[in-house]
């Protein structure tokens, strides 16, 4: 018996059943007659009313008509359904599906599908005939890479391994394969055609021979939804809504959905760290003093466990005490050891220092034969190597026992066992060994490791400051540990033994200012071992004990003072004499006035009255004789035509005119 008719939709007008009016009329609602029946005849765009769900475009296909276009992964008259997810490797199994194709593809092939994955590597999908494999697709380092033909290979430019679905689409023309990601290009390249044949397969997740998946990072670990070839689908799980897709002929390991492992399930977080479940993945609440994804980082500088004298410097793996130490030459050494526990290279040596000694021992190592000592000569830094019978030397270019702090690295040129040694002073210049010597391997394990000297009757003790100091990268702790709040976690360790020395932590020069050595109200200033004095004007020298100036305050009382080298003179005013011609004298006393002349005493000054027969300022010149007015003199001795008179021997002036002449 066939089946009823679908039910009639649309209008009826005017319908009479032997004349009489049967549609449309109204009939009581309790009567049952009509159902679904309205007045009217609506042709209402069904469109308005948005029947497409999960974003569906709807389509109007005339009165009363519509159709859903469906965006993937949704299907179904108005996008209701979704592409049942298949999930692979759930709990890290192995798993796989298998498709044959029923028909050619043609000679374009799209394969699409949506991915989600936190696997940075897995097989995704391979197509293979009889024969070989010819199109192949796994994940690299969280990328899709691509090989057709086991020849021409692409890959992604962006990851898709970060837990979010991702449409993946890959577009195979006769001579071209184009990557696209979420409808981006992800890259291009020339191919040589591929060949599709019914009957060839679809590899998905995985082979059947785990040998060979793993050349591909491994059986695939995630999601996969809507997966095409072209328009026909690869279904894990058909859906409700009839569509075409290809024939599964294997699912092992698959399961329906995209659910999560419980990645919390082996408690991964650290340290007290809480953990909370993410798609198969984990996120840890950590407590304050931890980081990490793990919590695994501990902050230990945040749990103080330092001493006062110390900075907290945090490691990957744990932390270290920092501080300065001073020496003194009645100052013991410190003795340090390796914990056996270190595996580095110990290629380097590195430190900071300061000192006025020219000679000194910083840093000494030994073990059997090998040794190794970092000390002053002659104000210069050296660094001596003993290894294997061979000795390798190095020393710094200028003196550096100044009192001024210096960064000194110590390292090999290369890795190797011909490699030289350099040295650094203050990111400087490089000084380089003449020869080649080995690392500091002999100090893993069993050597003696001093700082600051050597034994305490040495002679060569230093006399300064030591700043942190490192082998290999690895401090020379200057506490104890027993002097720390909480132990060093590190593996790899430097160990200080000698519980019985009692260094002095920071940096402390001699007390070169107390009492202070500036006289005359000068300043002291501490240069590390050495003082210097800042002087006031007046004074000068190392410890202010010269005047600066002697004439700045005036000295000379009745004179003039003159600089001389070490002290000052006085050049007297006349009247005056002394040191500060601060007495005073006879002025004639020590007058120039000849003998015979008398001297006459002024204000500041005196004058020598001459005799008749001396003339002159001191009456030093003789009185020249009286002329006449005879012979070829007369008029000679008149000037300005006055008039000589022999009988008195005198000139007569002409007025306006005076004087003996």
């Amino acid at each position: 018996m066939s089946e009823n008719p679908p039910t009639f939709l649309g209008c009826f007008r005017d319908v009479f059943v032997d004349s009489h009016l049967v549609l449309p009329v109204k009939a009581p609602q309790e009567s049952g007659v009509q159902a679904n029946i309205t007045v009217g005849c609506s042709d209402k765009d069904k469109c308005i009313e948005s029947p497409c769900q999960n974003r569906g475009r709807c389509v109007s296909q005339g009165w009363r008509r519509h159709m859903c276009e469906c965006h993937r992964p949704y299907e179904g008259n108005n996008c209701a359904e979704e592409y049942i997810t298949a999930r692979f490797g759930s709990k890290d199994l192995e798993s796989y599906a298998v498709f044959s194709l029923d028909d050619d593809p043609g000679d374009s092939l799209i394969i699409s599908m949506f991915l989600r994955t936190r696997q940075s590597s897995g097989l995704l999908l391979i197509l293979a005939n009889s024969t070989s494999q010819y199109l192949r697709l796994w994940l690299e380092k969280g990328k899709v890479k691509i090989q057709v033909n086991n020849f021409e290979t692409l890959v992604g430019q962006s990851a898709v391994s970060d837990g979010h679905f991702h449409l993946v689409t890959l577009k195979l023309e006769r001579t071209a394969a184009t990557l696209f990601q979420s409808a981006r290009s992800q890259g291009f390249m020339p191919i040589r055609p591929v060949e599709v044949h019914p009957g060839d397969l679809v590899f998905v997740g995985g082979l059947p021979d785990s040998r060979v998946s793993a050349s591909f990072g491994g059986y695939f670990k995630g999601c996969v939804q809507d997966l095409r070839i072209n328009s026909k689908r690869l279904q894990f799980y058909p859906i409700a809504t009839p569509v075409e897709s290809y024939n599964l002929q294997e699912l092992i390991g698959v399961a329906e959905g995209c659910s999560s492992d419980n990645a919390c399930a082996i408690n991964p977080c650290l340290n007290g760290g809480v953990c909370y479940s993410m798609w198969d993945d984990f996120i840890c609440n950590c407590p304050p003093s931890t980081a990490g994804q793990r919590c695994e980082e501990v902050k230990w500088c945040e749990l103080s466990p330092c001493p006062a004298t110390a900075v907290c410097q945090p490691l990957s793996q744990g932390f270290e005490c920092l501080s300065n130490v001073t020496f003194q030459l009645e100052s013991s050494v410190l003795h340090f050891h390796s914990n056996g526990n270190i595996k580095r290279s110990l290629t380097s040596v590195s430190f900071s220092f300061r000192t006025r000694q020219p000679a000194a021992t910083l840093l000494y190592a030994q073990k059997d034969s090998d040794y190794l000592i970092v000390y002053l000569l002659n104000s210069h830094l050296v660094m001596e190597l003993h290894k294997d019978a061979l000795t390798v030397s190095v020393q710094s270019q200028g003196p550096i026992s100044d009192g001024e702090w210096h960064m000194v690295k110590l390292s090999m040129d290369n890795q190797t066992l011909n490699s030289k040694w350099m040295m650094a002073v203050d990111g400087g210049r490089e000084e380089l060994s003449k020869s080649s010597g080995g690392d500091l391997g002999f100090l893993r394990e069993g050597a003696d490791i001093f700082l600051g000297g050597l034994s305490l009757d040495s002679g060569v003790n230093l006399s300064g400051c030591l700043g942190p100091v490192e082998i290999g990268g690895l401090l020379l702790p200057f506490h104890l540990d027993t002097e720390l709040n909480l132990p060093r976690p590190q593996e790899e360790q430097f160990v200080r033994t000698n519980s019985n020395a009692a260094p002095r932590f920071g940096c402390w020069g001699a007390t070169v200012c107390s009492p202070n050595p500036c006289q005359n109200e000068g300043l002291c200033d501490d240069l590390f071992d050495l003082h210097q004095c800042t002087c006031s004007p007046e004074w000068t020298g190392p410890l202010c004990k010269d005047p600066a100036d002697p004439c700045i305050s005036n000295p000379c009382i009745y004179g003039a003072c003159t600089n001389l080298p070490g002290g000052f003179k006085c050049i007297c005013e006349p009247g005056y004499g002394g040191e500060q011609c601060e007495a005073e004298v006879d002025i004639c006393e020590n007058s120039n006035c000849s003998y015979g002349a008398t001297c006459l005493k002024g204000l500041q000054s005196y004058t020598c009255l001459c005799p008749q027969n001396l003339t002159g300022q001191y009456c030093e010149l003789p009185q020249l004789p009286v002329a006449t007015c005879q012979g070829t003199r007369w008029n000679y001795n008149c000037f300005n035509g006055g008039n000589c008179s022999e009988a008195d021997n005198a000139c007569y002036c002409l007025p306006g005119f005076t004087g003996q002449w």
